[in-house]
């Protein structure tokens, strides 16, 4: 797809944000023995839970196979110490080719050892909580062990309420080429375009359904966006990551009307009109308020940018 200034796309942006009523989404190291702590950020004198970069690529995979997707599979490194690492076929495998990898291979009589490298064409941010942590506890007792004669085991677990955000930055010319993998023994043909735009699309399908397996079996938690700002660029850059923003950024546990920073979102789109080819924001209806004129709904937001990631493969195949 080629913008009206006659630049072609090279990435698609996304930030989102989503609420959490009560959840406790990504477990840090333990701070005593009988409390699962989460992992937070430290802003002055202030704590900000967030889901790591990596929980947020896994779960994303996850949600690729649940759409049916083959994944690549674990497979144990052939050097001494080496991390494990996964079947390294992008031609084959979509979370191969959108995440990347990197494996070391030991040498043999007839090869020397050497590292294979793809860098994932998607960047991921953290996804971090807007409002601050207060220090919520949840109370536990596990009360088997009564059964066999010892004391019930006592734990808490910290938990959280309120907004999160976080973006993806998917490189559109890179995904399903593979000229840039460093040290692979045979670089595989570029996929079709038509394949190409289908992992995208998939991709989209699985933020749009985001879901995380970690600690839901007792903290449920819907984390799939509930407003995004998705723009089509001519550059590979985040432009909204520091830009979807509340308007007010104290009590915003348990949200139901947030007001959304309009001025900074207009500002934004208006900085860069000249990088800008297509843009949409959407948004759960009753979740926020003052949002920008010709906000649609989440469903309708992501249709468009699916309909921008096909027209802008189709054009490269023309």
């Amino acid at each position: 797809m080629t913008s009206a200034n006659g630049k072609s796309a090279k990435a698609l942006t996304i930030t989102y944000l989503a609420t959490a009523s009560l959840a406790s989404l990504n477990g840090s190291d333990s701070e005593a023995d009988n409390i699962s702590s989460i992992k937070k950020i430290v802003k002055g004198e202030e704590q900000y839970p967030y889901v790591s970069a990596q929980a947020l690529r896994r779960a994303l995979r996850d949600q690729l196979g649940v759409l049916e997707y083959p994944l690549s599979e674990a497979v144990a490194a052939t050097i001494t110490k080496g991390a494990a690492t996964t079947l390294q076929q992008p031609e084959t495998y979509i979370d191969d080719d959108l995440f990347g990898f990197m494996g070391t291979e030991a040498p043999t009589p007839e090869v020397k050892g050497h590292a294979t490298k793809r860098t994932g064409p998607v960047r991921v941010s953290p996804l971090v909580a807007l409002d601050r942590y207060v220090g919520d506890l949840d109370f536990g007792t596990n009360y088997m062990a009564v059964k066999e004669g010892g004391d019930p085991n006592i734990f808490e677990t910290e938990i959280h309420s309120g907004l999160y955000r976080g973006t993806l930055l998917i490189e559109l010319d890179r995904v399903g080429r593979f000229e840039a993998d460093v040290g692979a023994k045979k670089v595989p043909p570029p996929l079709p375009p038509a394949e190409r735009a289908s992992r995208v699309i998939a991709l989209l399908t699985a933020l749009k359904n985001l879901w995380t397996s970690a600690r839901q079996g007792r903290y449920l938690a819907d984390i799939a966006p509930k407003f995004v700002a998705g723009a089509l660029l001519s550059v590979k850059n985040p432009i909204f990551l520091e830009a979807v923003l509340p308007a007010a950024m104290d009590n915003l546990a348990n949200p139901t009307d947030i007001m959304i920073n309009r001025a900074l979102l207009e500002e934004t789109v208006q900085d860069y009109t000249p990088e800008i080819i297509k843009y949409v924001f959407g948004a759960k209806s009753g979740v926020f308020s003052d949002v920008p004129a010709g906000t649609t709904t989440i469903g309708d937001a992501f249709t468009a940018m699916c309909g921008w990631v096909t027209d802008h493969y189709a054009h490269e195949s023309e």
